[in-house]
């Protein structure tokens, strides 16, 4: 394998909280909205829940063996609100915060540096249920938690994002209503997306206050968009108006400080209500931006829409295989909006996995993020600062609303036995990794 990244560059792997932990009521853990969502009949697939997942919680020092045993450098996990906090305000469960003090704990033991998200979506149900993040007052609960977080390991963990995939929040939980809350509302939607973009704002102010040492950012889910047809005019319009809702609408105010106009225009009454020098939090600056790349948009304005080739295949989601376009989003990036240093903090594919005695053959996912990483060291050579590469995932998890269907993981888990076996794609991420010479940079 060629060298193609610097000897400083970040590797990890990336988790979260519900997808992984389990024991949801255990150590004084309050109840999440995916708790309550993923026990509603037929929301899940195969009414499956994250009550036991990968029953991380119990097997925390295993599960980091198997990340120092990939050689990367860093792990980014999230931390469950509910087991800190568990009505999302009021006392702390130091039960709880024991939990990630241990986890910190052991990954500073592997010489691993932990990369932290606050927000993973799993809100605590109490706030929920005065209104979640359609409550502007869950912005300051949010930032009370984010300052508490700093004050006992902002000076532990490398970095720390406010929010993963704020758009995954509003519209799939709040427009769509297929995750957790399950609301179908486009107004609560973009009211939503704006109450998470402040608190991401009041909370680097509040973290920075305390003191913190760790970078401090956000994590996106962002896609670039392709027309159907180039040559149609409709098409483009469907590629302008999916970019301005996916990837411009958090851009724009993150750093440019104000909404896009066209999708202002598009939302009408609709639109959020934004008080005065909500915008100036919002574009408070950053140290770094978390993107999450799994594949591009196609745009299509025809009826039914005109479906992508797939020239590279497609994953187990039903979602296309196309890396060129994480490069081309990439550097499209780094000349539009000038940003801190970019961490892809998840990129990664659902592959149909058979466990063969002791191994995985996962050839897919190897050429997959053969790919895609291929595409990250074309981008940084034209231009793009991305410092940084998490998988997704370490484990296969909860994958919400599929349930346990589909496998993200390096690592296969056999949910009945909690087994864990490294797949191929494991081994293969493991010796890319040391053919950059990056073990070095672990600290």
């Amino acid at each position: 394998m060629s060298k193609q990244f610097p000897p400083g560059f970040i590797w990890g792997v990336s988790t979260s909280s519900y997808q992984i932990e389990g024991a949801v009521n255990e150590g004084g853990r309050g109840v999440s909205t995916w708790d309550t969502f993923s026990h509603l009949p037929g929301k899940i697939a195969n009414n499956d829940n994250g009550d036991v997942a990968c029953d991380h919680y119990h097997r925390y020092r295993d599960d980091i063996a198997l990340i120092a045993d990939l050689d990367v450098s860093a792990y980014r996990f999230s931390i469950a609100w509910p087991r800190v906090q568990p009505t999302g305000s009021g006392a702390w469960n130091e039960e709880g915060w024991a939990f990630y003090e241990r986890v910190i704990d052991e990954l500073e033991r592997k010489g691993i540096a932990p990369h932290v998200t606050l927000n993973h979506w799993d809100l605590p149900q109490a706030l929920e249920d005065a209104g979640g993040w359609r409550n502007r007052e869950t912005v300051e609960r949010f930032t009370e938690y984010a300052r508490e977080f700093a004050r006992r390991f902002g000076k532990r963990v490398r970095s720390v994002a406010t929010h993963n995939e704020p758009w995954v929040v509003a519209i799939l939980g709040h427009e769509k209503g297929i995750f957790a809350p399950g609301i179908a509302d486009r107004a609560a939607a973009y009211q939503v997306s704006h109450h998470l973009l402040l608190s991401h704002g009041k909370a680097l102010r509040a973290m920075r206050a305390q003191g913190t040492t760790a970078a401090l950012g956000i994590v996106l889910n962002q896609s670039p968009a392709y027309p159907a047809d180039p040559d149609s005019e409709a098409d483009r319009a469907a590629a302008r108006l999916g970019d301005g809702t996916l990837n411009r609408w958090y851009m724009d105010p993150l750093f440019r400080g104000a909404y896009p106009a066209d999708v202002l225009a598009y939302l009408g009454a609709d639109a959020p209500k934004i008080e005065a020098g909500d915008l100036e939090i919002i574009a408070t600056p950053m140290d770094f931006l978390g993107i999450n790349f799994y594949m591009r948009q196609f745009c299509s304005a025809a009826q039914p829409p005109q479906q992508p080739p797939y020239e590279y295949g497609k994953t187990e989601m039903g979602w296309e295989v196309y890396p060129s376009a994480l490069a081309v989003h990439l550097v499209r990036l780094a000349f539009d909006y000038s940003p801190p240093p970019i961490y892809i903090t998840e990129n990664g594919c659902a592959m149909p996995d058979v466990l063969e005695g002791d191994a995985v053959h996962d050839p897919r996912r190897i050429e997959y993020f053969r790919a895609h990483l291929e595409a990250v060291a074309q981008a940084r050579a034209l231009g793009a600062n991305v410092q940084g590469y998490f998988a997704w995932s370490l484990l296969d998890n909860f994958e919400w609303a599929e349930g346990y269907d589909k496998r993200f993981g390096l690592v296969y888990v056999d949910y009945a036995s909690q087994r864990r076996v490294l797949k191929d794609s494991a081994l293969w991420y493991r010796d890319f990794i040391r053919a950059q010479g990056a073990t070095q940079t672990k600290d």
